[in-house]
């Protein structure tokens, strides 16, 4: 965060070393379109999924009724793990933080009376990213939904897991294989979907500042490059299906310049590192959350006004698509009335501020250009030392990111108790008594439901079918054929989520984390 009290024309940091240029021009500081919103707004998501599917089938369609032109799908914990409903770990965790997904069934169900051709589907997982993505290609060829036809973007970013997240499966090398079979697998069977969102999100909300945000997204998009590169795929063809996800934070000013500092520091990666020429394959396109660390169950009202800046900021940053959390997010998930306010809260930005009536209309601001400048070197600064110790996935193997990341959020931490960083209403202008609000509660008798859906899936298969399905999948695991095709197949002869997964499991083995 910077503090400095005044920026001038003449104390622009490095500013002779920095190219500012044109909307729609390398390297791309003040956007990726020449027009942005002018052409087009941003993609309006509303992040949700809870209980079983059809429960958040009835949400997407009231998302879709109240304007959203994107679904983003939140999936529960034993399906980002591996782990069937059914499994003893998943206990009292099914549909909890998202949608319980066991099989083909359930994502039928999920997506039922929703037009895939003509929504863009965004599905935050990562460990099992390759199975879910079977699962709604499946239920598009049920669908008779050319695979063509199909947009979105799967999140399959797996590096942040092992630094930020932790829901992980399979160690690092096998995971990065994963990920390169499905871009390989979309590169010839699904033109229009994002095979990767490389997520800073999670590495800030868990406690990293606004310089390693960048710094550690990017530098997993360049071991996923140099991996797709590695496995023969054209860095310009690649270059154009990355997506990144990036956190909308509360210092506004330093948001914004960090939104246009990765841009323009991923631009001259791809070119000057990966040799890159395509003006697509050197655009960053990013999608934003607003943070949902700084959200307070203390005086929840409070976090309508911030996730609205935060989401601001955001736009000025030009994001290409945007989700704002729910003001009772730090209580538990969104109801409809707080997904609401959200998604009403990017509408207010959309059409009654005026910002998106002009391309990057801070650009050229001191205090902008400044932080935009300071965060890119600071961020190169950070790439070259981890490249020092061997590339990204050497650094989180020897827990060096990890260590970082804790740091930071140590003494994040330590200014917020000691009140030398105010949070309203939390260690400043705090009250005696809070107003209650409503809190969205999930039926314990789902997870009973769920467990009995995903048991009479196994005993109405054909059983045949199914076993050679999973030998498939195990053998292509092995032999390092793309396995993409064989997983289709597999969730297509029912087999779950869960049952895919231990397959995987005894051939590439479980990560165990270090002790960082």
């Amino acid at each position: 965060m910077s503090d400095r009290p005044f920026v001038g024309p003449n104390d622009l940091h490095s500013a002779d070393s920095r190219v500012i240029g044109l909307p729609g021009l390398f390297p791309y500081t003040r956007g990726i379109q020449p027009t942005m919103y002018r052409g087009r707004l941003w993609t309006m998501r509303q992040y949700a999924g809870f209980g079983t599917a059809a429960e958040s089938n009835a949400r997407y369609r009231y998302l879709l009724k109240q304007g959203v032109s994107g679904l983003s799908v939140a999936f529960d914990l034993p399906t980002q793990m591996g782990y069937d409903s059914d499994h003893p770990l998943a206990a009292g965790e099914v549909g909890r933080v998202g949608v319980a997904i066991d099989s083909i069934e359930d994502m039928a169900e999920l997506f039922d009376g929703i037009p895939l051709a003509r929504v863009s589907t965004s599905m935050t997982i990562n460990a099992t990213a390759m199975i879910l993505l079977a699962l709604y290609v499946a239920i598009a060829r049920r669908q008779d939904v050319p695979l063509a036809a199909l947009s979105g973007t799967t999140q399959n970013d797996i590096l942040k897991e092992y630094v930020a997240r932790g829901t992980y499966i399979f160690p690092p090398r096998p995971s990065l294989r994963i990920v390169t079979d499905v871009f390989a697998f979309c590169e010839r069977e699904l033109p229009n979907w994002n095979t990767i969102s490389i997520s800073g999100y999670h590495i800030r909300e868990a406690g990293s500042t606004a310089i390693q945000e960048v710094a550690f997204t990017l530098a997993h998009a360049i071991a996923y490059v140099q991996a797709a590169v590695d496995a023969g795929l054209d860095v310009n063809s690649i270059g154009q299906r990355l997506s990144f996800f990036f956190n909308a934070h509360n210092d506004f000013v330093e948001e914004v310049g960090k939104f246009r500092a990765a841009r323009r520091l991923w631009a001259r990666i791809m070119r000057e590192r990966f040799g890159a020429t395509h003006p697509r394959a050197l655009q960053l396109r990013f999608h934003t959350q607003t943070a949902g660390s700084t959200l307070t169950a203390r005086q929840p009202d409070n976090n309508i006004v911030r996730v609205a800046l935060q989401a601001l900021s955001a736009v000025l940053g030009g994001t290409q698509s945007l989700h704002c959390n729910g003001r009772d997010e730090a209580l538990g998930l969104p109801t409809e009335e707080s997904a609401r306010v959200a998604l009403r809260t990017q509408q207010i930005i959309a059409h009654e501020t005026g910002v998106a009536n002009t391309v990057d209309p801070l650009g050229g601001a001191w205090a902008i250009e400044d932080a935009t400048n300071r965060i890119e070197e600071e961020a190169e600064r950070t790439l070259d030392r981890l490249m020092a110790v061997g590339g990204t996935l050497t650094a989180i193997e020897q827990g060096v990111i990890q260590r970082e990341i804790q740091e930071a959020a140590y003494q994040a931490q330590q200014k917020v108790d000691s009140g030398e960083s105010v949070v309203v209403g939390v260690n400043r202008y705090v009250r005696e008594e809070d107003t209650a609000i409503e809190v969205l509660r999930i039926d314990a008798e789902i997870e009973h439901r769920q467990i009995e859906r995903v048991r009479a899936v196994r005993m109405s298969r054909d059983e045949v079918r199914w076993h050679a399905a999973l030998e498939r999948v195990a053998a292509a695991a092995l032999d390092g054929s793309n396995l993409m095709p064989r997983l289709i197949e597999a969730v297509e002869a029912r087999a779950t989520v869960g049952e895919i997964s231990d397959t995987l499991r005894r051939v590439f083995g479980e990560h165990k984390e270090i002790d960082a």
